[in-house]
């Protein structure tokens, strides 16, 4: 019955061996195979990718040019139309009328003065003339005059792409011609002769919608801002991607390229189940290689597998011998390979296992004597943790700490170190075997540079085998003219901090064992809790003391409270009087502080004559005054409710920052602002913190800005500031007043406000020369500007660059 068993295990243990071998040798040619037809693929893949990415950079690239090269010729032609010899509108007329039959792609001109005004439109079906419509705030006609030619961003209007081009006649003042551009001629550039078979192109504006396509590519007008590759290159980084979508959500190679000075993107593009057909034949060839491989595969792990049971068999008989305890026998394999060596070192195990058990039972006794002496110390430190936890005496804790510490170590002398968190030092309280009224180092040690600070910040016992190699050592002198030369610091240190060392001393020199060292830590763990329970009964009778004296006391003051209460009770029928007093004087001051700035109502408040605080004085101030530009453009084309929000948006951005710099805001007027500094409060830096403030504003109204343009409104943001003297004091009538600011620089700043383009801050000379170490700064023209006489010096805040430091101030 044994013998058919082992048979069965045997033809198993055939079977399994021979399936092992078949599969590793199949399964390694199918990976190797696999391998290489995968990375064959993937170099195809790369290969193709680049090659079709690169053709189709080339076209973007080259169509990107074609685009900016005809806008260019474009602006060319226009500016034709602005020469300075065509000074009369019939001129200008006669001019444009040739540059509309000239070129197609222009549809209207205008001609706008250089005080915004309209004076001419002329496109193919209708003529305007001398309309006098307001276009000082439009954005076309502000940048042509600050650049001298602009692009205006893309517009559709009846799914038409249009763009408008600004050039700025010759001369002071001539004014601007703004031609607008229908964008249906980009078509022409999308031909299928240009583009390609399978792929498609288009040109996009900024905001991702469609200008011009080829025949296969997306409609014209078509927002396509959501597809991965218009929004990574339409991103602050702009970096284009390989890969994305077609608006139908199928994978697509893409390649884009910037027509930079238009803001827009040309985008090369081609279905990748088209592009990567190839990779499908390839795909299928390799799946015919790896089946041919699988068949050779089998046939030859098979052969293999056979040869190779014969040995293992041989093997496994003999390791059976071995497990049963059979030391004395030999595998006998001659197979001259790796088999032969490992029955050789089965050999040399048996031969190993037969001197190991040898010399088990000895070292079974050796290991039983360990762990009986192991025992014998664990018992030991209960008995001293039952001795140390029995008092609560801390001058008994201590000396008795110190014997069973003598005790457990068999050393010659013990001391224990307390510590005094105050003056960071470790102070000696007790010893054993050692003369504790010695003088010498020992008795106090600073915790800072000792081994005994360094063992209870690392929280762990540290051990010199010779103090004599030890010269800089504090307890060297003491303990080593005593006799003693090892020594062994144990930190006594919990959660709550340190309170001490234990210091174990021997006359031998030598190394502490690691068993004793360990038993050390958890004998000091047992000792810490007793010294706390002992310092814990020393505090808690003290304080049940304190607290009688402490009660005797509370009886003697609340007779004393008696006492006190009558008197209160007098005291309170006066108080009530004076409070009903006090009362009505802050209800009148807070009906005043409806009326006026924060400053001022503050400065009310806290003061002992406010009426004096608001009568009319003279002071230098610093005034700030801002608007919006095109704000009345705005509110004629918009509906109130939008308006409304637009204020509420702008108002609360301005509000924060006036509160942040201290300024005293003196009216809204609509879009208007004015702000003034040092005036009820003086500030001895007021011209510093209006030209910060107004920094500060033009860079959080920028973006605010951006968000209404993205909203439809076209908004900019001026800052005029002035410094000088004015007449500070309540304006109005009895049931309405108001603290306000009378004199020229008011006027001057408002003036200064005028003359700033969008986002940009206009400052006297005078305040320039205030602030100009702190801010990046330029002088501009002298403005001539309504109610003053002479010609006004100003200069233009670019930055805030910071205050200047003490040695440049000095330099």
């Amino acid at each position: 019955m044994n013998g058919a068993t082992d048979k069965g295990k045997n033809w198993f243990l055939r079977g399994g061996l021979f399936a092992k071998y078949v599969l590793a040798l199949v399964g390694l040619v199918v990976f190797v195979l696999a391998v290489n037809g995968a990375l064959e693929t993937w170099i195809s893949y790369r290969g193709i990718k680049s090659t079709l990415t690169d053709a189709m950079s080339e076209k973007a690239d080259a169509t990107a040019k074609r685009i900016e090269q005809s806008i260019s010729d474009l602006e060319r032609q226009i500016s034709w139309v602005t020469r300075a010899s065509s000074n009369t509108i019939e001129l200008r007329r006669a001019d444009y009328a040739q540059l509309l039959g000239q070129v197609p792609a222009v549809s209207q001109l205008t001609l706008i003065d250089g005080q915004g005004r309209e004076l001419l439109r002329l496109s193919r079906q209708t003529v305007t003339v001398n309309s006098n419509t307001d276009l000082s705030r439009d954005l076309r006609f502000i940048e042509t005059v600050s650049r001298g030619t602009a692009y205006a961003p893309a517009y559709f209007r009846d799914e038409r792409p249009y763009m408008s081009i600004g050039e700025q006649h010759s001369g002071f003042n001539a004014g601007v011609t703004v031609a607008e551009i229908d964008l249906r001629f980009l078509t022409d550039y999308f031909g299928d002769s240009q583009v390609g078979r399978l792929a498609y192109a288009y040109v996009v504006d900024a905001k991702g919608r469609v200008l011009a396509s080829s025949s296969k590519g997306p409609e014209i007008g078509k927002d396509l801002a959501a597809l991965p590759q218009v929004a990574a290159v339409l991103s602050p980084s702009g970096k284009p991607v390989a890969s994305g979508k077609d608006v139908d959500g199928n994978a697509v190679l893409t390649t884009a390229a910037s027509a930079p000075n238009l803001g827009w993107h040309v985008f090369y593009e081609q279905p990748t189940a088209q592009a990567l057909s190839p990779i499908r034949d390839q795909l299928v060839r390799i799946a015919l290689l790896i089946a041919l491989g699988l068949v050779v595969a089998i046939i030859a792990g098979t052969i293999l597998a056979r040869r190779m049971l014969v040995p293992i068999t041989a093997l496994r008989a003999g390791a059976r011998r071995l497990g049963a305890g059979d030391f004395g026998h030999r595998i006998e394999v001659k197979t001259a390979d790796e088999l032969e060596e490992l029955a050789g070192q089965f050999n040399s195990m048996a031969g190993q296992l037969a001197e190991t058990y040898s010399d088990l039972e000895w070292k079974v006794k050796e290991r039983t004597r360990d762990l009986a002496q192991s025992i014998n110390e664990l018992k030991v430190l209960e008995e001293v943790g039952r001795a140390v936890a029995s008092s609560l005496d801390l001058n008994a804790v201590l000396p008795t700490v110190a014997a069973r510490a003598l005790e457990i170590t068999h050393a010659d002398a013990v001391l224990i170190y307390g510590y005094d968190a105050a003056q960071r030092a470790f102070n000696l309280t007790q010893s054993i075997g050692i003369k504790s009224a010695a003088d010498g180092g020992h008795r106090a040690i600073d915790a800072d540079h000792s081994p005994l600070g360094e063992a209870a910040a690392k929280g762990e016992p540290l051990a010199f085998p010779d103090l004599t190699d030890q010269p800089d050592h504090p307890l060297r002198d003491v303990v080593v003219g005593a006799g003693f030369h090892s020594v062994l610091i144990v930190p006594l240190v919990d959660q709550q901090g340190v309170l001490g060392a234990l210091v174990v001393l021997r006359k031998v020199a030598g190394d502490f064992p690691a068993g004793l060292i360990g038993l050390m830590k958890t004998f000091a763990h047992q000792a810490v809790l007793a010294m706390r329970n002992a310092r814990l009964f020393t505090e808690v009778d003290q304080k049940s003391h304190a607290l009688e004296r402490a009660n005797s006391t509370v009886r003697e003051q609340a007779d004393k409270l008696r006492e006190q209460t009558e008197a209160l009770k007098d005291w309170n029928k006066s108080l009530e009087a004076r409070v009903e007093t006090q009362l009505g004087e802050i209800e009148r001051i807070r009906k005043l502080e409806r009326f006026l700035a924060p400053q001022v109502a503050q400065l009310i408040a806290s003061s002992d004559n406010p009426e004096g605080l608001l009568e009319s004085h003279r002071r230098e101030v610093t005034v700030v005054f801002c608007d919006l530009r095109g704000f009345t453009a705005f509110t004629e084309a918009t509906e109130p409710e939008e308006a409304m929000n637009v204020l509420r948006e702008y108002h609360a951005a301005l509000g924060k920052l006036i509160f942040k710099y201290e300024g005293t805001l003196d009216k809204y007027a609509g879009d208007g602002v004015m702000i003034l500094f040092n005036a009820p409060i003086q500030l001895a830096d007021h011209t510093a913190r209006a030209v910060k403030m107004a920094v500060e504003m033009r860079d959080t109204v920028g973006p605010l800005t951006e968000k209404w343009r993205n909203r439809g409104h076209s908004l900019g943001f001026g800052i005029g500031i002035a410094l000088g003297y004015a007449t500070l004091g309540q304006v109005g009538f009895e049931q309405r007043l108001e603290y306000a600011a009378i004199g020229s620089v008011t006027n001057l700043a408002s003036r200064l406000c005028g003359e700033a383009k969008p986002n940009q801050i206009v400052v006297s000379r005078r305040v320039y020369g205030m602030v100009e170490a702190c801010v990046e700064g330029r002088a501009i023209d002298d403005l001539v500007v309504k109610g003053f006489n002479h010609p006004i010096l100003a200069a233009e805040i670019l930055s805030w660059k910071g205050e200047p430091s003490a040695e440049a101030a000095a330099e």
